[in-house]
């Protein structure tokens, strides 16, 4: 089980910090899509720049909760777009990564709650 919990945590680690680096760069084809939707490059670097930090906080367990909420929420923000610009197999893809990164925040807690009761 704890296997399957790294290979999850990496890969959305991967998904998140690759987002966020791709929406840093102002990556034409993300300006595009999300300029469709009123983000202006500015807000869009801001957004990059909480995928990256929600990625590398997964990475750290003392803040993994931290991270998981700050990228469940940037992509909760890309899934209303997505359905907006009605793109269902994609938004379902993302809102399952939401559910895995709420299951993340889950663990965490409990390994927190854990760690205070014992002290």
């Amino acid at each position: 089980m704890k296997i399957l919990f790294y290979v999850v945590l990496s890969i959305l680690v991967f998904l998140a910090i690759s987002s966020g680096i791709s929406k840093i760069l102002l990556m034409q084809q993300d300006v595009e899509f999300f300029s469709k939707y009123g983000f202006s490059n500015s807000i869009l670097f801001i957004y990059g720049v909480a995928q990256l930090l929600g990625g590398i906080l997964l990475v750290l367990p003392k803040f993994r909760f931290i991270g998981a909420a700050l990228v469940a929420l940037t992509f909760l923000i890309s899934a209303v777009v997505l359905v907006l610009d009605d793109n269902i197999p994609v938004t379902i893809i993302t809102l399952i990564c939401v559910l895995l990164l709420g299951g993340i925040m889950k663990i965490s807690l409990n390994k927190t709650t854990q760690q205070f009761t014992e002290t």
